[in-house]
């Protein structure tokens, strides 16, 4: 068992740098090792931490399969990458930053509906004159059917959304969306709404520990000191996100 502890970071966009935020914010430096382009990088004057920059996407996957200790990414991404997320790993700290909620979202148009009891009555009329369910268009599969399931919506069939998922709607790719939004401005500008009983999830960054990654005595001191380092400052790491 190696003394190594393999954290994995944001590779790209807003949350790398807000990671990088709130290392500085911990007085420590992140950094990448080699070219800026590179996907290894260290915690500067910290000996037996091994970085590794991948997508916020990819970061579940390897905390799930024990590939990394440790990472930050959103929890939405762990909510919906991971079905026995509870078993697999520790969401150990909100972070304050990346923050997003998990919608479901209906064209403004539609008045009669305005909570999930609603879309399901609605989804059997539709169903009545159109002869097909209502197509819900997402990049959230699993999230959307738990929280459709749990809701007791039955009426409808999910179509991956590989794009701009808010734009389905108005191109007649699908009736409906779950997707994330901060503001909701971009929803109301493609004409939809989120139903007051939909949101399935207020995400936020975390640091998240891998249960499948086994430690080493000299691997978890380091972990708890990083999760101790970084705890208290992730509100300061959210200042780019305002």
């Amino acid at each position: 068992m190696s003394d190594t502890l393999v954290l994995a970071v944001p590779s790209k966009g807003r949350l790398m740098d807000q990671t990088a935020n709130l290392f500085a914010g911990a007085g420590m430096t992140l950094r990448k090792v080699g070219s800026e382009r590179g996907y290894r990088g260290e915690i500067a004057g910290l000996e037996g931490v091994d970085v590794t920059y991948v997508s916020a996407s990819e970061i579940a996957a390897l905390l799930a399969a024990g590939r990394a200790h440790i990472g930050i990414t959103g929890e939405d991404l762990i909510r919906e990458q991971i079905a026995d997320a509870e078993e697999r790993v520790t969401l150990l700290a909100p972070l304050g930053f990346g923050r997003a909620d998990v919608v479901v979202a209906v064209p403004a148009a539609w008045i009669d509906v305005r909570r999930m009891a609603d879309l399901e009555s609605a989804s059997i009329v539709f169903q009545r004159i159109h002869g097909r369910r209502l197509r819900v268009a997402t990049k959230y599969t699993n999230l959307t059917r738990r929280f459709f399931a749990a809701k007791g919506v039955t009426g409808y069939r999910i179509v991956e959304s590989l794009g701009a998922t808010e734009g389905t709607p108005a191109a007649g790719a699908a009736e409906l969306i779950v997707d994330i939004t901060t503001t909701g401005t971009t929803l109301k500008a493609n004409g939809l709404k989120v139903l007051e009983d939909g949101v399935i999830l207020k995400s936020q960054a975390h640091l998240v520990a891998s249960n499948a990654a086994p430690l080493s005595p000299a691997a978890r001191s380091l972990q708890q000191a990083l999760v101790t380092a970084l705890s208290g400052v992730g509100d300061a790491a959210s200042e780019t996100e305002k």
